[in-house]
């Protein structure tokens, strides 16, 4: 199976990397607004994909860090590897990938990304990979039907989402099933309250949303304009999470211990709509 040091990464195309997600991530979506797609090779296969986009809601991250212009950060939608990949490939491939951003793209000062407690877990690879915790919210952003399918508000109610109408048609094909009755009204009114989605049925998915920051050059930290958590205050809110279900202990991982293991995620949506995400990370970004 060889060893982490093994593993090569590489640029790929979206289509490559989509397809990755498809098969590995939790979540089987995508996040149509990914501009760059890293892949994770194990003897020449695509086992795995990290994917970086803009936010879909960059004004609200933009001011984390005092100063940072509209190009200076970026999001890690989506970090999926298949259980192909050795121990310890998580954290490696994150390595690698915060080396190539600072060698190919020097304008990025910081990355920001979720996970997605509510559906996978809490980021003990954050933790473990040099990422700090910033904020921790129970879960206002997922929605389920009745049905089971899952959505993100930010999809739904955000102008112009790639992938938006999309999901709303289908948010709306399932109510108009399940109710018998047409559902245009939930779709077609024009205003952003969620309030007939939840009237339809639709419930939050219990859990919690974790935001983490990497922070590409390091001076950006001194401006960092909220709190740094410590990690222990997952424990204290009761907010770890392994694959959406609460446990006991979030410590960061001990030498050894991997994404898979732990149920950490990156890239699933806390202030990003998705499937914030190893196996996989849960991205915040939009289920689309």
């Amino acid at each position: 199976m060889g060893t982490a040091k093994d593993i090569v990464l590489r640029p790929i195309s979206a289509a490559e990397g989509n397809a990755v997600v498809r098969r590995v991530h939790y979540s089987g979506k995508v996040v149509n607004n990914s501009q760059l797609h890293i892949g994770v090779f194990l003897g020449g296969k695509l086992e795995g994909a990290m994917q970086f986009g803009p936010s879909l809601d960059k004004r609200k991250l933009q001011g984390l860090v005092e100063g940072t212009g509209w190009n200076e950060f970026i999001e890690l939608n989506r970090m999926a590897f298949s259980e192909a990949l050795p121990r310890n490939s998580e954290s490696r491939a994150i390595s690698i990938a915060m080396r190539m951003l600072r060698k190919h793209a020097p304008h990025l000062k910081w990355v920001v990304s979720f996970a997605d407690g509510a559906q996978c877990g809490d980021g003990t690879i954050y933790r473990a990979s040099g990422f700090v915790l910033t904020s921790i919210k129970e879960n206002k952003s997922i929605l389920e039907l009745p049905d089971g399918y899952r959505f993100s508000d930010l999809t739904v109610n955000a102008q112009g989402a790639k992938g938006g109408a999309r999901v709303k048609a289908e948010v709306q094909r399932r109510i108009c099933t399940a109710t018998l009755t047409k559902g245009n009204h939930i779709l077609n009114t024009g205003a952003a309250s969620l309030k007939p989605y939840l009237d339809a049925g639709a419930k939050y998915v219990p859990g919690f949303q974790l935001r983490y920051v990497y922070f590409l050059d390091p001076s950006s930290r001194e401006r960092l304009t909220v709190p740094t958590l410590s990690f222990s205050e997952i424990d204290r809110r009761g907010a770890g999470m392994y694959l959406g279900k609460p446990r006991v202990s979030t410590d960061a991982p001990s030498p050894g211990v991997t994404l898979r293991e732990q149920g950490a995620e990156s890239g699933a949506p806390g202030d990003q709509p998705g499937g914030g995400g190893a196996s996989p990370t849960c991205s915040l970004q939009s289920f689309q």
